[in-house]
């Protein structure tokens, strides 16, 4: 029977041998290539020579418990001599010969196939061990690769590197065999290095937003990830959004980063394919032979093909033709594709970028739009939110337009203090549902800068081009009636939902007025708002949002088709 005492004085023992072998250092072991003529040296003047894996091992401030020494057979004498030379001069550090044979050592795939073979059948003792990863001897492709497995923590540990001190014979003679330096590829540990990629990664994104400090938290997260899939993936990109929400700024400047990377060395070819109708779409995207047809006097080479090495912006794609549609898929699948009237390939690599302010799901629906053809662009799918859902990035966004303006004009142009207090309070109301999105902006900064006298805009400037906005976005007939209400262009597309011949005139112009007021809102609740601003009053319990989606839902919309 064990008495309590001598129970924990043999826990307190083993606990002591745990410390005792938990706090002992680890042995050092160097993995290194045989210098086969950095190391070479036979007689007694190679001890005034650097020699890497033998100097390394004259260090008295440095120990090697082990060394795996790679070479190839044909240099086993130098190998054996080298080995001879450690062992002398430090008896205590064990060296392994590990032959390596390399057909080619200059082979970048050879080399790696070797090493990464020889690291995983390799039995690495990180408990006990440390493994320093000698790039000083070999050949470049040799060190690269040991820097890459390395890196990849194939072979755990840091790299080593080497270098012979300065007037070598007089230095080797007076006990002088170099410098050494550890390198620690654990990028944490360098703060300046990290801040210095981190800072790398947000000017891409800045230049990207065009240096637009934007304060909308989802189109900054969606900006952060466009830099990503710009700079890492060839894969297309879909930008989708309605007109004016800078589709096409935003491809170009993808173009323009890629570019500056280095990623692409070809053009950027921008296509508004709603201009692209009837037989010369396929002419002007896919190029024809001469003779083709009627007209074609001379071979053209298309869209495609200019694009070829670069990115080809193609905005409004949903307004491409069936046909059409099947030969592009071809093209960005395969990177080849038949000219009108040509029996001969051609190829093309281009990285793709589509533009649409449609809802291409619901054009499938209806059959005009290629299912495949959606797949295949839609692997990359950002919706670029309008200018009315983002209304925090208008003051930022005037600040551009208005360098720009004055850019153009020649002149510094600036708000006085009220004039922009009074153009962004108006800016930001529900008076302002910037229909055209960045365009609308552009044009009236354009406007107020122009007509800005010694370059201040004024509040007078600032509330003459409000009445226009105002006017602009107004549905409301001229005075003199040249301009009448114009008639809601959604009413004719929805001949599927809605059978308009059944209706009585009443419900034709009641549900006409409806259409064009949500039209005007952002989204439901504030068209609610607006349809029912008196009824909303009398009611214990608002929800204008359920009471607007009834009323469409009697016609078979929903808020979507509008």
């Amino acid at each position: 029977m064990i008495t309590a005492h001598l129970f924990w004085k043999e826990l307190f023992k083993l606990f002591r041998g745990h410390l005792k072998m938990n706090t002992a250092p680890k042995k050092q072991v160097a993995v290194s290539f045989l210098g086969t003529v950095l190391d070479k040296g036979f007689g007694q003047g190679r001890w005034l020579k650097w020699r890497p894996n033998v100097a390394m091992n004259q260090r008295q401030d440095f120990h090697l418990d082990r060394m795996e020494l790679f070479y190839a057979e044909k240099y086993r004498e130098l190998a054996d001599h080298v080995k001879a030379d450690i062992q002398q001069v430090s008896p205590h550090t064990v060296v392994n010969l590990v032959p390596m044979e390399l057909a080619n050592p200059w082979d970048f795939s050879e080399v790696y196939t070797k090493l990464h073979d020889w690291a995983a059948g390799y039995t690495f003792n990180i408990e006990e061990e440390t493994y320093l990863t000698h790039i000083t001897t070999g050949t470049h492709v040799a060190q690269i690769c040991l820097f890459l497995l390395v890196e990849s923590r194939q072979i755990p540990g840091v790299l080593l590197q080497t270098a012979p001190p300065k007037n070598q014979r007089r230095s080797m003679g007076d006990g002088n065999v170099g410098s050494y330096e550890i390198i620690d590829l654990d990028l944490a540990r360098y703060d300046v290095l990290a801040e210095r990629l981190a800072a790398v990664r947000d000017d891409a994104v800045r230049y990207l937003k065009s240096g637009i400090s934007t304060q909308n938290a989802a189109f900054n997260h969606m900006i952060a990830e466009i830099e990503q899939v710009a700079l890492n993936s060839p894969s297309p990109i879909l930008l989708s959004g309605p007109t004016g929400a800078g589709k096409s700024m935003l491809a170009r400047r993808i173009f323009e980063l890629k570019k500056a990377r280095h990623l692409i060395k070809g053009t950027f070819v921008d296509v508004n394919c709603a201009t692209l109708r009837g037989d010369g779409a396929a002419s002007a995207l896919f190029g024809h032979k001469k003779g083709a047809f009627t007209g074609a006097a001379e071979k053209r080479e298309g869209y495609l093909k200019t694009a070829d090495g670069g990115v080809l912006f193609l905005d409004e794609i949903g307004e491409l033709g069936l046909d059409e549609q099947a030969m592009l898929l071809k093209a960005i699948e395969e990177k080849h594709f038949y000219p009108v009237g040509s029996d001969s390939e051609v190829k093309s690599d281009f990285q793709l970028i589509a533009g649409t302010n449609r809802d291409l799901r619901r054009e499938i629906r209806a059959g005009r739009f290629r299912e495949d053809l959606f797949a295949r662009i839609n692997i990359w799918n950002y919706p670029l939110p309008a200018l009315a859902n983002r209304r925090e990035d208008i003051e930022p966004n005037v600040e551009h337009q208005l360098a720009l303006a004055s850019q153009e004009l020649g002149r510094t142009t600036r708000f006085n203090k009220e004039a922009l207090a009074a153009y962004l309070d108006f800016a930001h109301s529900d008076q302002a549902p910037w229909r055209g999105n960045f365009r609308d902006l552009a044009a009236s900064i354009m406007r107020l800068a122009t007509l800005a006298p010694q370059g201040r805009i004024q509040v007078e400037q600032v509330q003459a081009e409000i009445e226009r906005l105002k006017w602009l976005w107004s549905e409301e007939p001229f005075s003199d009636g040249l301009l009448h209400k114009r008639p809601s262009e959604k009413a004719q597309d929805y001949s599927d939902k809605v059978d308009w011949d059944t209706l009585d005139l009443f419900d034709k112009l009641q549900l006409q007025h409806v259409i064009d007021e949500c039209r005007k809102h952002p989204n439901m609740a504030a068209a609610g708002r607006a349809l029912f601003n008196v009824s909303r009053t009398e009611r214990a319990k608002v929800n204008d949002s359920d009471r607007l989606r009834k009323y469409l839902q009697r016609f078979g919309l929903e808020w979507g088709d509008i």
